[in-house]
């Protein structure tokens, strides 16, 4: 099953929103823009609408909850405090990101505005704080919850070794096939953001749980499907939204809370600037254009390496 459902999405939503969101769908594939992508975009302005509709306090914005040409500055900003004040200020942003290309769409593509109402509309601001990493010892706890050899925890072991052993994002992991998995050279090819490839190695013990979860599979019935995961059961793959809930559910049952995919790459991202790793090397292998990344992602592993440092140091401790 698709994760993006278009008539889902559009549920409740005026006759022009829903159309003005097909069509930017459209373009969006056009475009190359991965599922993952399409449906976080489309997701935010429909979230937006249905804002308009229910929450909005301005009079006027009945209108704007019927078409998207109608939306104002003030609308937005509403919409940004309601996010901020029922959500937090990061997933505000990521809106704010979201409604800025919408709007630049409406305006250039389909000449529906004169004018962006982003504008003059301020980004949120959010507080930067450390990331938790996830770390070894509580990362064996969650591995243990898989241990037997049922096909189930033969699968979410190898899953969750993957993401361990290589930092990639919940859709990367969740969206491969078994072409991208090269089991004669330990690697498996990842399809990233933006249209960016990258191969990544992985090490033994990643590759024996592979393996282990290869044998298994190919005793089920949807062995002929080509996509890596296997649900347990049915004829369908195991998509990233059902590794999301295992994760959580594994963590829970590991005596832990939070436990999501990104928290290893977060992790990956850490040991690897605590043990002096180039950071050109660390963006080849995560996937990132940006050099604005790892200093986000390595910020925790920074905090750690000035504590060991002061401690070393002894400053204050001399008299």
């Amino acid at each position: 099953m698709p994760l993006l459902d278009l008539t889902k999405i559009t549920t409740g939503l005026s006759k022009t929103w829903a159309g003005y969101l097909r069509d930017w769908d459209r373009t969006l594939r056009s475009a190359g823009h991965p599922e993952t992508t399409r449906y976080n975009y489309l997701l935010a302005a429909a979230q937006f609408a249905r804002y308009l509709a229910e929450y909005s306090p301005d009079p006027d914005a009945d209108d704007a909850a019927d078409d998207p040409c109608e939306v104002t500055k003030a609308h937005v900003e509403a919409f940004q405090a309601w996010m901020i004040e029922t959500r937090s200020g990061a997933t505000a942003l990521n809106k704010h990101k979201v409604l800025q290309q919408f709007f630049k769409w409406l305006m250039l593509d389909e000449e529906g505005i004169d004018r962006s109402p982003m504008e003059r509309v301020k980004q949120p601001q959010v507080r930067k704080k450390l990331i938790p990493v996830i770390r070894d010892d509580d990362t064996k706890r969650v591995l243990d919850t898989c241990k037997g050899k049922d096909f189930v925890q033969l699968r979410d072991e190898a899953i969750i070794r993957l993401y361990y052993n290589t930092g990639a994002r919940l859709s990367e992991v969740g969206n491969l096939t078994l072409a991208d998995l090269d089991m004669d050279t330990d690697s498996v090819h990842y399809h990233g953001k933006g249209n960016k490839d990258r191969r990544v190695r992985f090490g033994p013990k990643t590759a024996r749980a592979l393996s282990r979860y290869l044998r298994a599979r190919a005793k089920r019935k949807g062995a002929d499907l080509p996509d890596l995961w296997l649900a347990e059961r049915g004829l369908r793959r195991f998509a990233p939204n059902g590794i999301k809930i295992m994760l959580k559910r594994r963590g829970q049952a590991a005596g832990l809370t939070g436990v999501h995919a990104h928290r290893w790459r977060h992790n990956f991202a850490h040991e690897w600037k605590r043990a002096g790793g180039d950071t050109g090397d660390l963006m080849l292998l995560l996937g990132w254009t940006s050099e604005d990344m790892p200093r986000h992602y390595g910020a925790s592993a920074a905090a750690e390496r000035a504590q060991e440092t002061q401690l070393r140091m002894g400053i204050g401790e001399h008299v």
